[in-house]
């Protein structure tokens, strides 16, 4: 991929990010964007009415009084018929309707327009008029249903929807203050007094282009982060698209929830600690961090009551970070968990206690949020799997799989190419002290260690350390063809790893082991044999790369230090320290560290480690005794 089509899906990795986010954004009203609720504080400056509105009754309140106004008509009949004793009968379906509705009387008009108003009681049905009277018969009343429609829809039109009014200049509502029902009730309808003033769509607008501006402005200060503070991962579309898409699933998650819910207390629920779990699992603290904040930032410019949800949401980051500052175990994972779960009750608890001075307000059904909230964290174990694959990342739990010497693989290694499985220990062991001591990833490099001549289970007994009985095929070959088998072993390597389906950063220390060093041993023996004559140096030089890591480095200059340890004839401090000084020294004059940010220091506390290490490893040891007889 070119230079220029990675930056152009970089910036539109960012410009996606941001269109989604302002599309979701929820909009409770264009010119009332607040959130509120009874009986919490009102998170927003003073409000005051900025002209004359009504305050409406709550829907429920209308309801109740339309259903009274509708029990107080007299519904309407009309006399189709005379009976004796000038009964009434109606059916028994219009007799049961009206003891279910609760009427006590009822108007009774004949064909004359003469209306008779008679108790329900005095009404009979056609089996209650032979009961009483021995008369069978029908109905002779029946519900006259355009005059009780008109009765119904009087009834309730009579009901006000309103019950006060608030005037220009008065103050509902300031920062702080407890929403009370009555609070709550005016604030309602001032919302729905704009909603009906019909905002025009040159403010909606403005409101979108204020958002697109302010949420630009934060996405534009991660992307700043990285440019400053991390130029490594800049330039990087594989970062670009992970911190884009986590940062939208979060964005998307909470805003939704927003959208479709009034109940605010549903975003504890989102796991805001897939932030920083996932970044620091891939890449950093700091980062984390970063990422941490700005998503939470973007969040609060909808989220009710911003500053109690800032407050939570960053302590809550920093939580995750303190507490998964190394991830190695799912057990760490639970732990983190457990921790955000108590920090998330803490705060809503001394939350709610400060505002409400009442443990009255304090709700159950939050602090199960708060539990399914810790199930989400662990899940958390399962999106690192898929961030791995859908990325090509690898995780700290990864690699502690990968490390492990009893897989299929390692056990293989070691009963098929026992010397070179038993070199790859020792490099591993050498590798990892030097990265703990410059602070580089030693986990990593143990890894990549572990795997770095795997190429060699092709034809083992091709190397010395695998050679038993002196026979070594290489000397039958010529120098050249000695050389290129040598050299296959990193591709052999790459191709068995491929197979094992390793992740690409431990692929990239099977390649670059060997930079585009020399094969030393063949090219020195093809150039005795041809004096004076200029001999392809690119028949004996591995095809690369060169290391461009720390960790790389140190596995080169570790491979090599402990190769060339094992023909030493005599084991010294001074011995030992003038091979390391040998062997590190060729590789940097043979450019093979150049790419690297190793410093002049770093190289010198490898060799001091290299040294310590090695000197250790083959120190004289006590001859015992032997029993006299």
């Amino acid at each position: 991929m070119s230079k220029t089509l990675k930056t152009i899906l970089i910036i539109a990795s960012y410009v996606a990010l941001t269109a989604l986010t302002v599309y979701l954004f929820p909009r409770y009203n264009n010119a009332f964007n607040y959130h509120f609720e009874v009986g919490k504080p009102w998170g927003y400056d003073l409000v005051t009415a900025e002209f004359d509105f009504p305050i409406y009754k709550t829907e429920a309140e209308v309801l109740e009084q339309q259903r009274e106004a509708v029990k107080n008509i007299t519904p309407c009949y009309i006399k189709t018929a005379e009976l004796p004793d000038g009964i009434h009968v109606l059916s028994l379906e219009d007799y049961e309707q009206l003891q279910t509705d609760g009427y006590k009387r009822v108007s009774i008009r004949t064909d004359k327009h003469v209306a008779t108003t008679l108790p329900v009681s005095e009404l009979l049905t056609p089996k209650s008029a032979y009961e009483t009277y021995g008369l069978q018969c029908e109905p002779n009343i029946v519900p006259d249903s355009v005059t009780n429609m008109h009765l119904y829809q009087n009834a309730i039109e009579s009901v006000s929807l309103t019950f006060g009014l608030v005037q220009s200049g008065e103050r509902i509502i300031d920062r702080g203050e407890i929403v009370t029902s009555q609070i709550y009730q005016i604030l309602i309808s001032l919302a729905r007094t704009y909603q009906e003033k019909n905002i025009t769509h040159q403010q909606s607008i403005y409101v979108q282009i204020g958002e697109l501006v302010l949420i630009a402005l934060l996405i534009g200060l991660f992307v700043l982060y990285l440019a400053i503070i991390r130029p490594k991962l800049f330039p990087q579309l594989r970062a670009t698209l992970f911190f884009s898409l986590l940062m939208a699933l979060i964005i998307a998650t909470s805003f939704i929830v927003l959208r479709l819910s009034s109940d605010t207390t549903l975003l504890y629920i989102v796991p805001f600690a897939w932030l920083g779990i996932l970044t620091m699992v891939f890449y950093d603290a700091r980062t984390a961090l970063m990422l941490h904040a700005i998503t939470v930032l973007i969040i609060s410019l909808a989220a009710p009551s911003a500053y109690e949800f800032l407050f939570t949401q960053m302590l809550v980051g920093i939580v995750v970070i303190y507490s998964l500052r190394k991830m190695t175990q799912r057990a760490h994972l639970a732990h983190t968990a457990v921790l955000v779960g108590l920090t998330y009750a803490l705060i809503y608890t001394a939350l709610t206690l400060a505002t409400t001075g009442s443990y009255a307000h304090l709700e159950i059904r939050v602090y199960m949020f708060i539990v399914a909230n810790m199930v989400l964290i662990i899940c958390a174990y399962g999106l690192i799997y898929i961030f791995e694959r859908v990325f090509g990342l690898v995780s700290d739990v990864t690699l502690v799989e990968l490390s492990n010497v009893n897989s299929e693989l390692m056990h293989r290694f070691a009963e098929e190419a026992p010397g070179t499985f038993q070199h790859t220990l020792q490099v591993s062991n050498l590798a990892t002290e030097a990265a703990k001591k410059i602070d580089a990833n030693a986990l990593l490099v143990r890894t990549g260690a572990l795997y770095h001549d795997i190429g060699k289970l092709a034809a083992p007994l091709n190397f010395t350390e695998n050679q038993q009985n002196g026979d070594n095929p290489l000397l039958r070959m010529s120098n050249t063809e000695a050389a290129q088998t040598v050299i296959n072993h990193v591709s052999n390597g790459l191709e068995l790893a491929a197979k094992h389906r390793l992740p690409q950063v431990i692929r990239a220390f099977i390649a670059s082991h060997h930079g585009t060093s020399l094969v030393r041993y063949f090219y020195n023996s093809e150039a005795n044999a041809h004096p004076g004559e200029k001999i392809d140096e690119a028949a004996f030089r591995y095809p690369g790369p060169k290391p461009t890591t720390k960790e790389a480095a140190i596995l080169m200059m570790a491979d090599a230090v402990e190769a060339r340890s094992r023909s030493l004839t005599e084991y010294t401090e001074q011995t030992i320290s003038e091979m390391v000084n040998q062997m590190i020294d060729a590789q940097i004059q043979d450019g093979q560290l150049a790419d690297t940010p190793l410093s002049f220091r770093d190289v010198e506390a490898i060799r001091e480690v290299f040294t310590d290490k090695l000197i250790a490893i083959h120190h004289h040891r006590i001859a015992y005794p032997t029993l006299n007889k």
